[in-house]
């Protein structure tokens, strides 16, 4: 069966609205485990948008779970991930612009092996957040990640039926090719309740989930939205 990995950023993002101590990300990462979240997400950005180091290192030690740090592969945020430790990185792209990370990694233009290797020495598990494209994943194994986050924005955004068929085709082929090539095939950006079920029969080993969750988290609680969406998830 599918997990659940659910990013708390942006009950950051509420906190930093009003630029007050409060939503806590850890109370809310708490709550998500207890309803039965099997991990926590966050993505510590270069601005600091809405993560804040603090946050970070106040998960390491409270996530019972398992706690994946998103970067950009910057000298700055390897040195932190290093420090603190998470069980897994995601590294994605950035753009100080972007509203939200707007498309996965080019990791053809882009090598990151060393980078991944300094986190595997560091014992730190590696994934590449990456659009659905068969030689970028292929990179990306090459590269040395041991996981790809299968960027799924294109298809969840998607406003005809002919192409959300078109993006979910190529997640599929993705995700079949990943887990060909003895990668780990995790799936996120964008997913909600309306449209997780889709994914259903891929081997998707997980799902990283957070603007859905953290939404209707604001109007039935967090226990209630994660169990939610696990109810889904366990139908897959």
């Amino acid at each position: 069966m599918p997990e659940l990995a659910v990013n708390v950023d942006h009950i950051a993002t509420l906190r930093q609205a009003r630029g007050v101590s409060y939503p806590e990300p850890a109370a809310a990462a708490a709550l998500a485990e207890l309803a039965g979240a099997n991990g926590v997400v966050v993505h510590l950005r270069g601005d600091r948008r809405h993560i804040q180091d603090r946050d970070v290192r106040i998960l390491r030690q409270t996530v019972q779970t398992r706690l994946t740090l998103e970067m950009a592969a910057t000298p700055e945020m390897l040195e932190i991930a290093v420090d603190i430790q998470p069980d897994a990185v995601t590294l994605v792209p950035e753009k100080d612009e972007e509203i939200t990370t707007e498309g996965g990694l080019d990791v053809i233009a882009h090598n990151v092996s060393d980078e991944l290797a300094a986190l595997k020495k560091a014992g730190i598990k590696t994934c590449v957040f990456i659009d659905p494209d068969v030689s970028r994943i292929k990179a990306a194994g090459e590269a040395g990640a041991e996981m790809v986050e299968i960027h799924t924005g294109a298809f969840c955004d998607a406003q005809t039926r002919e192409s959300a068929d078109r993006e979910l085709e190529k997640i599929a082929r993705a995700a079949e090719f990943a887990v060909g090539m003895g990668l780990v095939a995790n799936a996120g950006h964008g997913i909600g309740y309306e449209t997780v079920m889709a994914f259903r029969g891929m081997g998707i080993h997980e799902f990283s989930i957070g603007h859905s969750i953290v939404s209707r988290a604001s109007l039935v609680g967090m226990d209630r939205a994660v169990r939610d969406m696990l109810a889904l998830i366990d139908r897959l």
